[in-house]
């Protein structure tokens, strides 16, 4: 799950279009950068594995402890945290945005069959975002990250996406880093973010694919970086920058999920 926490991290300072880089030439940590409701709610996904109960209260609980993140929360989401603190109702509202791939990753790493990573992201996903395209999303991305952490090579990978949900994946990062702007639902940010990981020949390089192609830089890379880890693994001096920029908390339920998880890949 650190690959999702570092993607988040290193696009937190080239979010949106002002800040958009449009290259892979970039210092790969910045000072100013940051985790954001990427990370947050990434994490939260795998303290609810690791623990228990109903997902929902777990984003809302995280969403009221961590409220104002770098890059900030969607405002459907932060309107259903007011709501979820105010009066308990934790109903979903139909969202086929970006967060429900964003915070999925540890799902692909929990389970070892597909059908139980396709039950547990929907599940993941469905508790806000339960529109067809948002569990979808979630879906895709923990699919790829089983995959990945498998042993399945990226032409396997990518047929098993398209076949599955639907999605073309045969362009390459070069073909739209020139028009690629600002894409917030899944089917806008999801093909892409995995066309950065399929495009790369490293974990570093996945993560400036999905920088350099612009848009929802933080949540691509998140993505991206989330299999991406499945695939090549995290250098250590990445992963340790990475982690300097947590509070304790969210170290914690890293480096707990870690232990009881990052050994389950079959990859060498």
């Amino acid at each position: 799950m650190i690959g999702s926490i570092i993607g988040d991290i290193v696009g937190s300072i080239y979010e949106y279009t002002p800040n958009n880089i449009k290259t892979k030439e970039f210092d790969l940590f910045s000072p100013k950068g940051s985790y954001t409701d990427d990370s947050i709610l990434t994490v939260a996904t795998a303290d609810w594995l690791l623990h228990g109960g109903e997902i929902a209260h777990y984003y809302s609980r995280y969403g009221q402890k961590y409220p104002y993140p770098m890059g900030s929360y969607g405002e459907r989401f932060f309107l259903w945290l007011v709501r979820t603190a105010n009066n308990q109702d934790y109903s979903p509202y139909n969202s086929c945005g970006n967060g429900s791939a964003m915070r999925v990753g540890p799902v692909g790493w929990a389970f070892d069959t597909k059908e139980e990573v396709l039950t547990k992201a929907r599940e993941s996903a469905e508790c806000t975002h339960n529109h067809p395209e948002g569990i979808k999303g979630a879906q895709a991305t923990a699919l790829a990250i089983l995959m990945a952490r498998q042993g399945a090579d990226k032409k396997e990978i990518r047929e098993e996406l398209e076949n599955l949900f639907g999605y073309d994946l045969h362009f390459t990062c070069d073909d739209i880093r020139e028009t690629y702007t600002w894409g917030g639902t899944c089917q806008d940010t999801v093909p892409q973010a995995v066309v950065a990981f399929l495009d790369g020949v490293s974990f570093e390089d996945c993560i400036r694919n999905a920088i350099s192609i612009g848009g929802d830089s933080d949540t691509l890379a998140c993505i991206t970086g989330s299999i991406a880890e499945a695939y090549y693994g995290v250098p250590s001096d990445i992963r340790e920058k990475a982690m300097e920029y947590l509070p304790d908390e969210l170290k914690e339920i890293v480096t707990e999920f870690e232990r009881k998880y990052s050994s389950r890949t079959s990859r060498k």
